[in-house]
């Protein structure tokens, strides 16, 4: 692992906070819109952004793939959305779970609340639940919206609908503050997703990104494909001396050391800041490089022997 790599991955884990703050900023460029009360209806709106971003969301700069998937598959027009799959499947391979480590502004809101001062607690014990969004990405994205139809042959985005606490954070709550209109229309639906939201807080407060592993459907989808990812952690086994600090660091409740690219990992770099040998780092391409270590092993051992041969001949 060489000393470039190494010096890049501390270098991207050091500022992670600001590339998040930054990525939230570029999906929400339209920021004078809160005062408006009215979103952005641009051609921007076209195109998704790769993290849990509301559509509604005055200031939103593109639509949510989440969103965007189960309007496409709920719709009488279409039965399947190649272009959001398609999408969603390159980011998948192209940055794995590093979306919901350093792009996703809702996983970013999350930490913020997790800095609250006040005790924290584990979820190591909780690891059952991680499944759930993976039924979550399954009936709610999938199934529903494409076979609980209406009588025009419509299905209802059931995620976004009775779900996700992104859309009363970013659309419903700034949307009725500023619009007199929406505000008196608000029911019992916006009651049920407040008191989501609020759970996701106080739950943010005591453990470590909530609904990252226990909900969200982007995260589920983006993990089945994160060993898949050009996007990995790679653990020099040569400097590492099985300390444990890397595990201790991991508030995704990951082993790094043993399945560095397991399918919780978000690639936040604790673990890298927390090894004392520089024995974790990132690693962008194919394959775990251990073809190439083992290559440049037996390439050494062979030169290392040609001397010994030559003398005993």
């Amino acid at each position: 692992m060489g000393k470039k790599f190494s010096g890049a991955s501390q270098l991207l884990s050091r500022f992670r906070s600001w590339i998040q703050a930054g990525a939230a900023l570029l999906t929400n460029l339209h920021l004078p819109n809160f005062l408006k009360g009215g979103l952005y209806q641009g051609a921007g709106k076209t195109v998704c952004v790769p993290g849990l971003n509301c559509y509604s969301c005055p200031a939103a700069s593109g639509a949510c793939p989440i969103g965007a998937f189960q309007a496409v598959v709920g719709s009488s027009k279409f039965s399947f959305s190649y272009y959001i799959t398609g999408f969603l499947i390159l980011l998948g391979v192209l940055l794995g779970r590093f979306i919901c480590g350093f792009l996703c502004p809702f996983g970013w809101f999350q930490e913020l609340l997790h800095k609250i001062p006040t005790k924290k607690l584990s979820t190591k014990k909780l690891k059952p639940l991680r499944y759930f969004k993976y039924a979550v990405l399954l009936v709610m994205v999938f199934l529903l919206p494409a076979f609980l139809v209406n009588d025009v042959a419509m299905g209802d985005p059931f995620f976004c609908k009775y779900l996700c606490p992104q859309g009363v954070l970013e659309g419903a709550i700034p949307l009725s503050l500023a619009n007199s209109g929406i505000r008196a229309a608000l029911g019992s639906l916006f009651t049920w997703k407040f008191g989501i939201l609020l759970a996701v807080i106080v739950l943010s407060v005591l453990f470590y990104r909530p609904f990252c592993k226990w909900l969200c459907p982007l995260g589920a989808f983006c993990a089945l494909l994160n060993k898949a990812s050009l996007f990995q952690m790679k653990v020099d086994k040569n400097k590492c001396v099985s300390c444990g600090k890397c595990a201790r660091a991991c508030k995704m409740d990951v082993d790094v050391t043993k399945t560095p690219n397991h399918t919780e990992c978000i690639r936040c770099g604790m673990c890298i800041r927390a090894c004392p040998t520089n024995a974790v780092c990132f690693r962008y391409g194919f394959g775990d490089g251990k073809d190439k270590a083992k290559a440049a092993e037996t390439l050494q051992t062979n030169n290392n022997n040609k001397p010994a041969n030559k003398k005993s001949s």
